[in-house]
């Protein structure tokens, strides 16, 4: 009996502790940082110059613009989250959602990865045209990756460094990649998207099925602007595997991101 009790005990002590991380990790984002949709033009212009300090300047994925801000033709039928550094106001990252609705209208890795896909049955055009999407062109500008644990070639893009990957760790684990990341999904699932793909690095999907977001490699790593491959998730994958604390937290963002929608609609 009293074997029994204290189990019971130690269980709900521990669901208690589970309870506390999930609110604290939801928290920590909020205090500091906070989803923006990009839903004018204003605000895209951002996005642009993000990109092109991250992508043209810093890394030379693509060459320098003159007008400082990088573009290319999927803009056309994409949607943008960043994230808002609340103290200074300034935008500590953006990412990209792509969303083909009509004919002629694809997805980068269609257009330039497809190659790479080796599992047929993860083929973009296997699923409803308006229920996918594509993640790309996640950007964390440099003054907001200073910490020493920050400071290594994939940072830029969102990946952790490995020398810190651990649960012990999890308290310094880059806020702004997965906030953007669970941004996008918050904008994907308001619009009834459930597929979608990404090119990335395999440090940068490794650092995010630390936290349950498990993306499904189904291809290759080839080089696409560096060492990447292409992974699919869908809002089934999302939802069922997320940790707890990151629950809470995409909870609080969709809430953010609705109200967003509903306040430009």
């Amino acid at each position: 009996m009293f074997k029994s009790t204290s189990q019971k005990i130690g269980k709900l002590w521990q669901a208690y502790k589970r309870l506390r991380e999930a609110d604290a990790i939801s928290k920590h984002f909020s205090t500091f940082l906070t989803p923006v949709i990009a839903s004018n033009e204003e605000l895209c212009e951002e996005v642009y110059k993000i990109r092109h300090n991250v992508y043209c300047e810093e890394l030379a994925f693509e060459p320098v613009r003159e007008d400082g801000k990088e573009t290319d033709d999927f803009d056309a039928w994409s949607q943008y989250c960043m994230i808002q550094h609340l103290n200074t106001q300034a935008y500590a990252g953006t990412v990209r959602l792509v969303t083909p609705k009509n004919e002629g209208e694809l997805l980068p890795l269609e257009k330039f990865c497809l190659h790479s896909i080796s599992h047929p049955e993860f083929t973009p055009s296997h699923f409803k045209r308006e229920e996918i999407c594509e993640i790309s062109r996640l950007a964390v500008p440099a003054q907001f990756r200073r910490r020493a644990m920050d400071k290594f070639a994939g940072a830029a893009t969102g990946a952790i460094n490995e020398t810190t990957y651990s649960e012990k760790e999890l308290r310094c684990f880059p806020f702004i990649a997965i906030g953007l990341y669970l941004t996008a999904a918050s904008l994907a699932l308001s619009q009834g998207i459930r597929h979608a793909f990404v090119m990335m690095e395999p440090r940068l999907a490794r650092s995010m099925r630390f936290i349950g977001i498990k993306f499904v490699q189904i291809g290759p790593t080839i080089d696409y602007h560096g060492q990447r491959a292409p992974y699919y998730i869908n809002a089934e994958l999302l939802l069922k595997n997320l940790t707890p604390g990151f629950k809470y937290m995409l909870k609080d963002i969709q809430s953010q991101v609705n109200k967003q929608i509903q306040h430009d609609a």
